[in-house]
This record gives structure tokens, sequence and C-alpha cells, in this order.
């Protein structure tokens, strides 16, 4: 029977309890094999592009940008490499968030928590002030040592202390130094920024970016991707029984005993498990988990605990890979005696894989047949349309046209529907009345007022097409629009 539960008494019962969970200082030992060396790359590699990607120059032309990567807000231009991007081409940028959200998903179906573990910049940072750590205050035993010492701080100890906070500063300061470069001439701020000449701005966001990951990667480290990351949250949802995690094997770990007794119990003809309970893969996890207890919200998968668990493997003369990535449905199959299977390749998969390419190939094929020439118009509203002294009529537009080449161009314009109309630019001679010729500088906008006038008796009092096309007399690039030409 079902028993009547008072509020009150559970509120209560929990008045004297904590609101939360008190951190627990982690101490990452340090590891070598397969997945640390993954690692190691990985890091040298995100590390490497996103520091020294702003010096890399690319000749666009002379008075164009030269770097290959850049920000260009005064102007509102993108550039990477040979692409430029427009503020009217936003959804390229659209498209490349669907393609990394898609991506992540991908990640996901297939092996877990890839990003959180390898390409994380809070990953990246944290592993990369955990090496600095290491590298000054010694490893493990060593830091827990020192953190858990009561006695009166040493010099030495002090002297450790200042080096691996101002390593930290400094790996900070050019974290949010390299940040601001992608906006400006990576060289040229660079000087403007050392002989405090640079914009101020510049400096309150290198200031900011040092701040954050000062404090994200130097003290709060595991509490980003417990916390505050959704990450862990929403892949929870995203995942399926296929997928590949970092899996403790228990069909062949249990039951744990140390090797003596192992060799003991096996004498005897009874079962044990290899793993021999020395909490290495505990040691080694940079959110202090344990891997045996299950799948947890705080495993950010990076593998370090396989590469922890073979090494004890090969020592004591066992398979490797009791840690691996795998998932229950193989764990089941090994204990029926069956072999186990590996569906990387499955709907969910193939949706996400044709949703990446999809979207990709289309914004490929946009960007290659794109036009570096284009033409809007607008039609005066006040008055609609103007009859002359002579009978003809005449509507005026406000024409917009958009040279995206990096050179000059000449442009020849026509206006073409009503019978018998000339076009003239305002302000703009040319040797063809009918036909103005102009020339629209590079990577700009140009913006002119356009007549079009044309005899009445030859033109219905309607509303009638007029056709505008622009084109490059050059290299015969053409662009066209439409709108009305009206009578009054």
């Amino acid at each position: 029977m079902n028993k009547t539960v008072n509020p009150k008494d559970v509120i209560s019962g929990n008045d004297n309890g904590p609101l939360y969970a008190a951190r627990k200082k982690v101490y990452p030992q340090s590891v070598s094999g397969t997945f640390r060396r993954i690692r190691w790359g990985l890091m040298a590699f995100c590390l490497s592009v996103y520091y020294f990607l702003p010096f890399v120059r690319w000749n666009r032309g002379l008075g164009a940008p030269s770097q290959a990567v850049l920000i260009d807000l005064p102007n509102s231009r993108f550039y990477f490499f040979f692409i430029e991007l427009w503020p009217q081409e936003v959804y390229y940028f659209t498209g490349l968030l669907i393609v990394a959200a898609v991506a992540l998903f991908l990640m996901n179906s297939i092996g877990g928590r890839i990003w959180c573990g390898y390409l994380c910049p809070q990953t990246v940072w944290t592993d990369l002030f955990y090496a600095v750590e290491r590298l000054i205050e010694g490893d493990r035993r060593e830091r827990m040592k020192k953190d858990a010492s009561t006695d009166p701080m040493k010099l030495e100890r002090i002297s450790e202390i200042v080096l691996k906070h101002s390593i930290w500063l400094l790996i900070a300061w050019w974290t949010g130094g390299a940040w601001v470069l992608y906006f400006n001439d990576a060289p040229t701020l660079v000087k403007e920024l050392v002989t405090f000449q640079g914009p101020m701005i510049a400096y309150i966001w290198i200031g900011i970016l040092t701040a954050t990951t000062y404090l994200l990667a130097g003290y709060m480290r595991e509490q980003v991707c417990t916390y505050m990351c959704p990450w862990p949250r929403i892949q929870a949802a995203l995942t399926d029984e296929w997928a590949l995690n970092v899996t403790y094997r228990y069909d062949r770990g249990e039951k744990r005993t140390s090797v003596k007794k192992a060799a003991e119990l096996r004498a005897l003809g009874q079962q044990v498990g290899d793993c021999v309970d020395c909490y290495q893969c505990v040691a080694v996890c940079p959110t202090g988990i344990d891997i045996r207890k299950g799948p947890q919200m705080e495993c950010i998968q990076c593998g370090l605990c396989i590469d922890a668990c073979d090494n004890v493997m090969s020592k004591i003369g066992r398979p490797k890979r009791l840690i691996g990535y795998d998932n229950d449905i193989n764990i089941h199959r090994r204990q029926e005696g069956k072999a186990p299977i590996y569906r990387i390749v499955r709907a969910r998969t193939i949706v996400y894989g044709a949703i990446i390419a999809v979207v990709g190939g289309f914004m490929i094929y946009t960007l290659a047949t794109r036009r570096l020439l284009d033409i809007n118009v607008l039609h005066d509203r006040n008055p609609v349309a103007v009859k002359l002294s002579d009978g003809s009529i005449r509507n005026a537009y406000t024409v917009r046209l958009l040279n995206k080449s990096g050179y000059d161009r000449v442009i020849a314009t026509d206006a073409n529907g009503p019978v018998n109309a000339t076009v003239h630019v305002v302000g703009v001679d040319s040797v063809t009345p009918d036909r103005p010729m102009i020339v629209i500088p590079r990577d700009t906008t140009s913006e002119l007022r356009l007549l079009v006038t044309a005899p009445a008796e030859n033109n219905p009092e309607r509303s009638i097409p007029v056709h505008f096309h622009v084109m490059d007399i050059g290299l015969g690039v053409a662009a066209s629009t439409t709108d009305n030409f009206v009578s009054p």
C-alpha cells in the first residue's frame, strides 16, 4: 500500500544538508599511451592554428588585406584565404553552424564525446595548464603532498607557485592577444599593442580573454565540463545503444582482486576478473571519476584511463583494452559467448552524414557559382512617375551595384522594356548617352541615381516590366534585375 508523505517532513529532513557538493580538487597523473599521444598531437595542432594563423599571408592584390584569415568589421568583410564574404552572404555562416552542429551529433553517435575529450577549447587549454603544473610542481603524488603540507611555505615552494602562475598568465595573455589579431592586420596590431598605441577595445578584449582563460583552465577546470557546459546533458539525449563510449568491460574485469589473490583463486578453479583494483584509471582521469562505475556525466571520454589500464595489463601480462571504446550491447554479447558487433554505419550516422554532405555541397556550389557583380534596384515612390513637357514619361530608380572582385570594372547599363527608352545616370557623363558606361571600384558597393525616359505615344498608360542589365564590357560578366515602369 502506498503511504502518504507529508511534504513538511521531507523538507525538514533536509534542513541540515548542504545545498551543493563541495569540490574535491583533482590531481590527474601523467600517463603515456596511444590516446595520450593523440591528445598531444591534437593539442599541438589546435594551438598552432589558433596562435599563428593570423600571421599567415595571402596575396589578394594591391590595396587589399594580405592576412589569410581576417574579420574586417569596419569594412564588413570576412576573408578566409581565397574566399571573401559580404554581409549579404551571412547565410554561409548559417550553413557553417548547421554543419558544425550536425558534425557534433555525428561524432557523438560514433564515438561519444570525442569533441569534449580531444578538441574542446576548455579541454585543450586545461590540458596545457596541467602540463605546465606537472613540469614545475611534479606529478600527482608530489602535488598532493605539497598541497597537504602544513609547514610554512619555503622559498622553493613560493618560487614554484609564482613561476607556475606566471606561465599560466602568459599563456592566457597570448590567448587573448591572438584572438584580437583576427580582427586587424596581425603584424601591424602587434606593433601597436607593444608600443601602447593600439585601440582601447583591443586591450579590453585581451584583458577579458586573459582573465577567463586563466580562471577556466587554471582553477575551474573539470567544473566547467560538469556544471557550466550544456553538452553533457544534450549528448545523453542524442546517443544510442550503438555509440562507442569509453567503457569498463565488466564482463572481463569482474570480480576484482589483486594479482596474487587472483592466482590463488584461479588455482582453486574460481572465476576472477582481470581488474586488479589498482585505481590507475581514477588517478589519470582529468575529472576524477571511476570509469568502472559505468557511464557518468562527468566523463569527457578522453581515453587516458584506457592508456593507464593498458599499461597495467602489459606489466602483469594480461590482454589490453580492459577499458576501451565499446558499448553494453557487446558486453552482453561476450557474456553470452557471441562475437561483438560494431555498427558505425547505421540509420542515424547515415542521416547525419547526408545532412552534412547536402548542406556542405550546397554551400560549395553557391560559393563556386556566386556572382561577383550584382545589381539591386529600388523604384522611387514619390513621385512614382513624371510626365515631361514634351510628353515623355520618366521614372527614377536608385540602383545599387556590387563589385565583389579585386579590380575596378567598367560597367555598361541598359534598361529594356519601355519602347525607345533612354537611360541617364545622374552625375555621370558618358560618351554613349543611351547606354551609360560607368566605373565601379573594386570590392565596393556603389549607389547610383538612374533615370529611365520613354515617349508616351509608344508606351501604354499602365505598368510594364523594365529589365535592368549591367555588363562588365571587359570580361562580359553580367547581372540583371526587374522592376516596373509606370505612367503618371
